[in-house]
């Protein structure tokens, strides 16, 4: 029987700040993007809204009948991405644990990523005879979606020196939302413009076919541009070590894994602080972010035409959003800048309750997409910060900021289906986020003046005990 210590990867050093491993990293973001955007933001929830108003004859927040239930057609859509976030919750952790162990992190990454692109593109069959497959089908493209997320967080701190994680981070955001923001534009050059095109005539080409066609689009857009970081990042340096281990050999040693990061993070109060701070908040980021459009759409009323312009305003102030939060974290420190981004979105949701089909909608998201590039990107870089230093298990530390975030979507979004549900009215589910990012800023403030990263729970072990109470001098405190 192969043991845990010869099945186990070898780790490789990999050269930082190198430009083609950087940048082609930044390019999973161009990659994968597309998908927020076109899927969970823009065309997807307006088609989905148009699908239910279809099958019911009324507006899209109508009751639909999903497995002998009837759910409104817009809490399904939360419900259903809730059920993504909570399997991807469940597994993640032993799959980046496996990933760790084997030294199989590109491997993992490829496979949630043809997973997520395939789903995409299998929405081009969604019809309202097919309301219920293609919901799974949507599940399964989240999952895709989050659970490659997780494996390509983890690159970060092996490709860059900490000086640069937050402006790495930042890179990445933005090359998302441009790569993501021009495939929007293609989709919608199709959707809208098929007609001058001749395709209605040459292809029989609807509006709603177009809009199928954009999902089909949207799969290949991931899948095809992900080929650049997977050419450019560091070769899975275990598939040599382990080639000849049983599977059930690393399956067993990848759980062993696991649990050694979470013994390590017993010793690692200020990362538990801040995945706290990271839950709480983030489930009202997160939850803006996913159901903007169905609250546009569906309580504002507002025309299809006008969701797109908000969408697309909100993408090209992220791009700004991100980069200001990086110079400001450099001027300031993280959890300084973290917290005023936290403030502004509790600001956000005040406004929200408010906000009419007007110009106020449109000041709204500009303030929306300046700080929701800036957390996100923040809140990557500030994790890669805490982690212990040139730690070989990166995967599985991120795989929980990974379940932390994947959780607080679940609680986030099935609180306002739930909310939204019981009052009647979306207004009163945005109004509840407040109390996330009151939260969130209480436990980033536990923060605030100490040094993130600490010592390496091994190095604390291990650390001989002094020879007397009185002896030496007083360990400084940050």
């Amino acid at each position: 029987m192969t043991t845990a210590s010869a099945a186990a990867a070898t780790p490789v050093a990999v050269p930082k700040n190198d430009k083609r491993i950087t940048s082609g990293w930044a390019m999973y973001d161009w990659a994968n993007s597309v998908y927020p955007l076109v899927i969970t933001s823009s065309i997807f929830p307006i088609y989905w809204s148009g699908v239910v108003s279809e099958i019911t004859g009324r507006d899209g927040n109508s009751h639909v009948d999903f497995l002998g239930f009837q759910v409104p057609g817009s809490s399904l859509l939360t419900y259903a991405i809730s059920a993504a976030f909570l399997i991807i919750a469940l597994i993640s952790p032993f799959l980046t644990a496996l990933a760790d162990f084997s030294g199989r992190k590109k491997l993992f990454l490829q496979f949630f990523c043809y997973l997520g692109a395939a789903s995409c593109a299998a929405l081009y069959f969604f019809t309202p005879s097919t309301l219920t497959a293609s919901t799974v089908v949507f599940i399964a493209a989240t999952v895709g979606f989050s659970g490659s997320i997780v494996f390509y967080n983890s690159y970060l701190p092996i490709i860059a020196t900490e000086d640069q994680y937050d402006r790495l981070s930042a890179r990445g955001f933005s090359m998302g939302y441009i790569g993501s923001v021009i495939l929007l534009l293609l989709c919608l050059g199709l959707i809208m413009g098929h007609p001058a095109l001749g395709l209605d005539k040459s292809l029989g080409l609807t509006a709603g076919k177009a809009t199928q066609f954009a999902f089909l689009l949207t799969g290949i857009w991931w899948a095809g541009f992900a080929q650049i970081p997977f050419a450019r990042l560091p070769a899975d340096e275990g598939r040599a070590a382990d080639a000849g281990t049983a599977d059930s050999g690393w399956l067993l040693n990848g759980f062993k894994e696991l649990g050694k990061v979470w013994d390590e993070l017993k010793h690692l109060p200020n990362l538990k602080r801040f995945l706290l701070a990271y839950f709480t908040y983030n489930m009202g980021v997160q939850t803006v972010m996913y159901v903007a459009t169905i609250f546009g759409k569906d309580e504002l009323h507002l025309p299809d035409q006008d969701l797109i312009i908000t969408i697309l305003l909100l993408q090209l102030v992220a791009i700004l959003g991100a980069y200001l939060f990086a110079r400001l974290s450099e001027r300031i420190g993280n959890t300084r800048a973290l917290s005023w981004a936290v403030v502004i979105w509790a600001l956000i949701c005040i406004a929200g309750y408010f906000v009419q089909a007007d110009w106020t909608f449109y000041a709204l998201a500009s303030v929306i997409g300046l700080t929701m590039g800036g957390i996100q990107s923040l809140s990557r870089s500030t994790y890669s910060k805490i982690i212990p230093e040139d730690t070989h298990n990166t995967a599985a530390y991120f795989s929980f900021f990974d379940v932390t975030e994947k959780l607080s979507i679940v609680i986030g979004t099935a609180t306002w289906g739930i909310i939204g549900q019981w009052f009647g009215s979306m207004r009163y589910s945005i109004l509840a986020l407040i109390v996330f990012f009151i939260l969130g800023l209480l436990f980033l403030l536990t923060l605030r003046g100490k040094k993130l990263r600490e010592p390496h729970p091994q190095e604390t072990i291990n650390q001989p005990p002094p020879a007397a109470p009185h002896a030496g001098t007083p360990l400084q405190a940050h």
